[in-house]
């Protein structure tokens, strides 16, 4: 699928590797919605970025939310051609420790937010791609980029509920991508291993936590940045026969027990 004037949905576009889809979704001649809870980022973007991104506050996991969000898209650009689900929350507790059990509602958050909204706005997305027109001979009519990690298969201590939630993702992949195969709808899910966001911090502790994770990436030796991120998330928009995948982006990385 081309990218060039088509409308791409983007879950957590206002920061770290939401923001770097965004902007290269924008570079290449399309449109993006923005969905964040993160209002103050959110409409920074769109005042940049002008008339090809829109914003709107939402809650993933709420049906209602994402619904109305999809509304505001749909009347701002008329259609919607690419899902990509970056939004995610982090979660640390071991299964039993030193403060007793996991604590259950931080474990249903955590699932909530990461597993189910990600399908939430991918089924929501997918209703209105299937309204496209065929995008080639094939009948290609949308692409729906998911985000795991690699605690999908390298869960380290205290990750229980963050493993699960984005294993859940991978896990989905292929019978959704059955599911939609009918209406012409592309899905793979990107997992990435340690990529440089915001969500470390800045300053010299921040640079000292980064330089001990990055021991362990095969090469190059360091962590990944967003922008490699979306330029694997434009491939899977742009190649066309890539379908059912779950590929992993972290530079060899096997992640050790802690």
């Amino acid at each position: 699928m081309k990218i060039a004037g088509k409308v791409a949905v983007v879950t957590g576009g206002s920061s770290g590797i939401g923001q770097a889809v965004v902007r290269a979704f924008i570079q290449k001649g399309g449109r993006a919605a923005i969905f964040d809870l993160n209002e103050v980022s959110g409409q920074a973007m769109v005042k940049e970025l002008g008339p090809a991104a829109i914003f709107a506050k939402t809650n993933v996991s709420d049906e209602a939310s994402v619904a109305a969000a999809i509304a505001k898209t749909m009347a701002a650009f008329g259609a919607i051609h690419v899902c990509v689900n970056c939004a995610g929350i982090g979660s640390a507790h071991k299964t039993f420790g030193k403060d007793g059990p996991f604590p259950l509602a931080e474990w249903d958050k955590t699932i909530t937010v990461n597993l189910t909204g990600t399908f939430n706005v991918t089924r929501l997305c997918a209703e209105q791609m299937a309204k496209n027109p065929p995008e080639d001979a094939n009948g290609g009519r949308g692409v729906v980029i998911n985000t795991a990690s690699v605690a999908a298969y390298d869960g380290q201590i205290g990750q229980a509920a963050y493993s699960a939630s984005k294993g859940g993702v991978v896990g989905m992949t292929l019978p959704i991508a059955r599911d939609l195969s009918a209406v012409g709808i592309r899905v793979n899910t990107i997992a990435p291993g340690l990529i440089d966001t915001p969500i470390y911090g800045q300053g010299e502790g921040a640079e000292a936590f980064k330089a001990k994770l990055k021991k362990d990436v095969l090469f190059p030796h360091r962590l990944g940045t967003s922008e490699e991120f979306a330029t694997l998330a434009v491939e899977l928009v742009t190649n066309s026969y890539m379908n059912a995948e779950s590929i992993r982006i972290d530079g060899g990385i096997r992640m050790q027990p802690k």
